[in-house]
């Protein structure tokens, strides 16, 4: 039984989302309302991911050129519906009374969706935004609204932890694992399901416990030992997992997870100072995101000043690190020496677009607020002996658009699990403080 064909009309952010969106609706028809090419046009200049995502759906909608664009629609493909483009209409009857602006792009963008509704009832007819309000504002005039989902995450609350707890291990096992340099074998200790690669565990045996990481699904384990980096120690398991996976120049991709005051930042921070000496440069950045309608080019000031609020939280972890040391220790001379040189650089992650990440010890924090498609972007530019952290909470998003099961992060560890180039590791335990611990857990 085939399921009935549906007509998609797309927002503006959809787009924005994911330029190449019109390529995953299947054999169902599209519509792009001409309302949403004027809002592309405005976001055509520019070096944000937005900007790319624009400019890149105007190239492809322009290798479409036909007149069937604005009569019938064109054919995307064998098996793929067709796309169309509609001018606008005069806002129905049945909205004006309750959407009176209808110059608003959200209401031009509706009444389209709206009329083809009314027009057509025998068709399925669907608003897809990530616009909630825009959503709910379809539905209460009786269309049906949906959320762009085909990156979604779908049960984020089972996503990858990178790590395991294993209660009543062999106690002999515990013991080989510490005398033997070279670890256990999957012969002499296994697990059920069998451990992922690079994926860590905690062995206990009633007071004896082991901290442990399998390199290779199916490789047994060895032991992982608690590391200072650059005068910061882990505080407990999770934390050494995380700094095992920092200092290892063998993963180039690690994700690191987990609410506020966890380590999170700092750890990634202190691991890059720690191997400095293996890449050219550290690069601490992090999106921008304004908590207004308004950009920085709002704020008052030079460049900088404009982007110093949203760069703070990297400037207080190095603070963090570089207080620990006497002004005329040479660890904190170093470190003065590495910013000064620009050794060690702190900018948005805007600012990245065109350069060269080779030999580069790169730190994107507040991973959380980027999508998917970011994510991808700044991985695959990465370069020969490059390694990319990202860091974030995904319970904790700023980005209109993005929510748990869509945003960058969580699809990265979704996707990523088990890979041999890649670990993750989701820090429980708060460590900033025990008010600040209780405030994240209750508040």
């Amino acid at each position: 039984m085939t399921s009935q064909k549906k007509t998609f009309i797309l927002d503006t952010n959809v787009i924005l989302h994911d330029s190449s969106c019109i390529h995953n609706f299947k054999e169902h028809d599209i519509i792009i309302p001409i309302t949403v090419l004027e809002e592309l046009d405005n976001f055509k200049k520019g070096s944000q991911i937005i900007n790319y995502h624009s400019r890149q759906f105007i190239r492809a909608l322009d290798e479409l050129t036909s007149e069937k664009l604005f009569n019938g629609g064109v054919s995307l493909g064998p098996d793929k519906g067709k796309i169309s483009i509609r001018l606008e209409r005069p806002m129905h009857a049945d909205l004006q009374m309750s959407f009176p602006n209808g110059e608003k792009p959200d209401h031009k963008v509706l009444n389209v969706a709206y009329h083809l509704f009314r027009e057509h009832p025998e068709n399925v007819v669907i608003l897809v935004s990530k616009d909630m309000n825009l959503r709910m504002k379809a539905r209460s005039v009786g269309l049906m609204a949906e959320d762009y989902t085909t990156d979604h995450v779908r049960d984020p609350k089972k996503l990858y932890t990178g790590c395991r707890y294993e209660d009543e291990v062999p106690a002999e096992v515990i013991e080989k694992l510490y005398a033997q340099v070279e670890g256990i074998s999957a012969e002499e200790y296994n697990t059920e399901p069998p451990m992922r690669s690079n994926e860590f565990a905690i062995l206990k045996n009633g007071k004896k416990s082991a901290l442990a990481a399998c390199k290779q699904s199916g490789d047994g384990f060895h032991l992982v030992q608690k590391h200072s980096v650059y005068g910061i120690t882990p505080r407990n398991a999770e934390q050494s997992f995380a700094v095992h996976a920092l200092l290892d120049p063998t993963l180039p991709l690690v994700t690191i997870t987990g609410k506020a005051g966890t380590g999170k930042t700092l750890l990634a921070l202190a691991a890059a100072l720690e191997s400095r000496r293996h890449y050219r440069q550290i690069l601490l950045t992090r999106p921008v995101v304004p908590l207004s309608n308004k950009d920085i080019g709002y704020l008052p000031g030079d460049i900088q000043s404009k982007i110093r609020p949203y760069m703070q939280p990297l400037y207080d972890n190095l603070g963090v690190i570089r207080n620990q040391f006497m002004e005329n220790s040479e660890m904190y001379q170093r470190l003065q020496r590495m910013i000064d040189d620009e050794k060690l650089i702190i900018e948005p992650l805007a600012y990245i677009r065109g350069r060269s990440l080779v030999r580069m010890y790169m730190i994107v924090d507040e991973a959380q607020n980027l999508t998917p498609h970011e994510v991808k972007t700044i991985i695959t530019r990465a370069g020969e002996g490059t390694k990319i952290v990202f860091t974030g909470d995904i319970y904790q998003i700023d980005h209109p658009y993005l929510d748990i099961h869509s945003n960058g992060l969580s699809s990265l560890i979704y996707k990523m699990q088990g890979q041999k180039l890649y670990a993750h590791i989701d820090l429980r335990k708060g460590e900033r403080s025990e008010l600040a611990d209780l405030a994240s857990d209750l508040l």
